[in-house]
């Protein structure tokens, strides 16, 4: 079974002193690809040192987070364009709107979330959609985008049965982590009822770790955790999990079918 973790910020300062050693542990568990998405210009250098490291198993994408967006994005924006316009990426991300940590710069983070669509759409390039505390925030900015080709992950999926039903029909698949595992999130009775097609798992390392290492910093080695509850809750044995979740992956980051 081959696994991959479509959302894990690797190359964070939380993995400094064992990163190459947390990158084992996930080869060892066949998690064979792991997908790095952006945060800001403090960070941009060591997520593409990483990936040109380890350019089998890491793959960088390029966005700013909503975290990221301050009083005027205009500059972050700025030098995310130049890198598109420099090389390629496999997705533009993380994006999306954060009300969690701030709630006074919804417009700018509206405007750095749609701007950032709109390049999606330009490159035909997936896009990975940061939401905390803003779905219905989340859903008017997608809106606006109706009839365009949208394609990407619901990062951290962790709303309604209803909710993931939007975020389906907009084209998005719903990125499966941690959250799943707690007994108190109400998560997995809604994966329950979302067809595989629809699914793609991550870790969002070094947070949201799942049960039984709550607590802990996470890593890309603790997938299989999630994906044990996954097959628990759908039903279907792992090896049906991995090889749709891994082809969800491919298909959408590369037109690859599994392998």
């Amino acid at each position: 079974m081959i696994w991959i973790d479509t959302h894990c910020h690797l190359y964070s300062e939380e993995f400094k002193d064992d990163r190459h050693e947390a990158l084992k542990r996930a080869l060892v568990q066949d998690i064979q690809r792991i997908y790095l998405p952006a945060i800001d210009s403090e960070s941009h250098q060591a997520m593409l040192d990483l990936e040109a490291e380890f350019p089998q198993h890491c793959f960088a994408m390029m966005g700013l987070h909503p975290c990221s967006v301050g009083d005027d994005p205009t500059q972050e924006l700025a030098i995310v364009k130049e890198y598109w316009d420099q090389r390629d990426f496999v997705a533009v991300g993380e994006i999306g709107i954060d009300l969690y940590w701030r709630k006074d710069n919804l417009e700018q983070q509206k405007h750095a979330f749609r701007t950032q669509i709109q390049w999606a759409i330009e490159r035909n390039k997936p896009f990975i959609i940061h939401c905390r505390e803003a779905f219905d925030e989340v859903f008017s900015v997608l809106e606006e985008f109706q009839g365009s080709p949208l394609k990407g992950i619901f990062h951290c999926f962790s709303g309604t049965a209803e909710q993931a039903k939007r975020a389906i029909q907009f084209g998005l698949l719903l990125g499966i982590g941690g959250v799943v595992t707690y007994k108190k999130a109400g998560l997995a009775e809604v994966v329950a009822s979302i067809p595989l097609s629809h699914i793609v798992l991550e870790t969002d390392a070094p947070y949201l770790p799942p049960t039984p290492h709550r607590g802990k910093r996470n890593e890309p080695s603790f997938l299989l955790h999630i994906a044990e509850k996954l097959s628990e809750t759908t039903g279907a044995p792992l090896s049906r999990i991995a090889s749709m979740t891994t082809e969800n992956a491919l298909s959408l980051f590369h037109g690859e079918p599994s392998k």
